[in-house]
């Protein structure tokens, strides 16, 4: 999943959905005279034609940390200088070709203070010029999603695209409508919100394999909330890979991988015992682990395990149902295919480390996050639809029914 204010992450992948979006400009802004040339290049009788814009007008707060810039019209920009008020920590941008613009190169920082100072010159050499101080919008005021699936990823076809936002939101159907999800496939996609937190897109059936999926973000000043307004824009694209659907089968502890259509595979399993049994259902691999430590005790189990280097873990459920290798079974009486003795995960057999010639290697390296694992024949219940990325488990008049758009 992608964190917005962590460079390393999504950010909303590389930061959190964020990104600079096309220059938009809102408000007209300027604290000094834009026909007066503070460097003595204008006469107050030659009055300049150029007039610039700067978007966030003088004096203003909750100004766009991803459209906030600087125009002319009947002139050229010659000089911009944009600091944060207070270090003059100079803030790098860019001046279009045609010298009609200005933007910062970066996105800018959310409840910082910063200042604009902006020349032009009219077709007659005359200086027109303004400057500006602002507050960009507070942490407070706004809201960010973490979403998934990262921008330029293949995925499988079970993959919705799913936001967790860091806000309550009040105003569902204007943030719904600010995030378009759109297939090559011509697949209609619709958006489901599990409580006001989360909002998740999916097309009726499975993706098509092969198609690609855009995501518009337009949220940069949509009020969400009473006073609290998204600050993210930008496209993110991924790409559905082939089909990958495998189902496990308590009764048999078998699973078998089915791919394009067709049968490649079938792996003994072991999954939950009579006492801790396994999810049924259609589960998406959200997350995957050459080797994750399991701790019963996260999952409200006291102390029953606690295993440093689980290897090849995929997540199913993120109430902690995974599927991954178990190399710590007993050799005289191997499990697999025979009998469930998890505490609820899909176990296949595996070596210390990982990387051996086993089951749940080939499992994990044939996998993509995406893919779909079905359970069937398990004596629990059905996993709930927004345990995991698991939207599948609702019907399409339920899905639809809770759309806000």
């Amino acid at each position: 999943m992608t964190t917005p204010d962590i460079a390393a992450r999504r950010a909303l992948g590389a930061c959190a959905a964020l990104m600079i979006g096309a220059l938009t400009l809102t408000a007209c802004g300027g604290s000094a005279n834009a026909d007066h040339d503070d460097k003595g290049g204008s006469d107050s009788s030659e009055t300049s034609a150029a007039k610039i814009v700067i978007s966030a007008k003088d004096g203003s707060t909750g100004a766009s940390i991803n459209t906030t810039g600087v125009k002319v019209s009947d002139g050229k920009l010659t000089d911009v200088k944009m600091t944060v008020a207070g270090t003059g920590q100079a803030v790098p941008g860019s001046l279009s070709a045609d010298g009609g613009s200005w933007q910062p190169k970066e996105q800018l920082e959310r409840g910082t203070k910063y200042r604009i100072s902006a020349t032009a010159k009219d077709a007659d050499g005359r200086t027109a010029a303004a400057d500006s101080h602002f507050t960009t919008v507070t942490s407070a005021n706004s809201f960010i999603g973490t979403y998934t699936p990262d921008d330029g990823t293949t995925v499988g076809v079970g993959m919705p695209v799913s936001f967790n936002f860091d806000k309550a939101i009040s105003d569902k159907k204007a943030v719904q409508s600010h995030i378009k999800v759109t297939s090559s496939s011509g697949q209609k996609v619709v958006g489901h919100w599990f409580g006001t937190q989360r909002l998740d897109f999916r097309p009726e059936e499975y993706w098509k394999a092969g198609s690609k999926v855009t995501m518009k973000i337009d949220l940069d000043g949509v009020e969400g909330a009473n006073g609290v307004r998204g600050v993210q824009k930008k496209t993110v694209t991924f790409t559905i890979g082939r089909s990958q659907v495998s189902t496990v089968d308590v009764d048999t502890q078998t699973m078998t991988v089915v791919r394009d259509g067709k049968t490649v595979k079938s792996v003994p399993i072991s999954a939950g015992s009579s006492e801790f049994s396994t999810y049924n259902g259609q589960m998406v691999i959200s997350e995957k682990y050459k080797k994750l430590r399991m701790d019963s005790r996260t999952v409200n189990l006291a102390d029953a395990y606690d295993i440093k280097d689980v290897p090849n873990a995929m997540r199913l459920t993120q109430s902690g149902t995974f599927l991954h290798g178990n190399y710590w079974y007993n050799k005289g009486n191997p499990p697999f295919g025979r009998q469930g003795t998890s505490h609820g995960c899909v176990g296949l057999q595996d070596v210390r480390g990982g990387q051996g010639d086993t089951p749940a290697k080939w499992f994990y390296d044939n996998s993509l996050l995406g893919d779909v694992v079905i359970v069937k024949n398990s004596p629990d219940k059905n996993v709930t639809p927004d345990n995991g990325l698991n939207g599948w488990n609702m019907s399409w008049d339920e899905w639809v029914a809770g759309s806000a758009a």
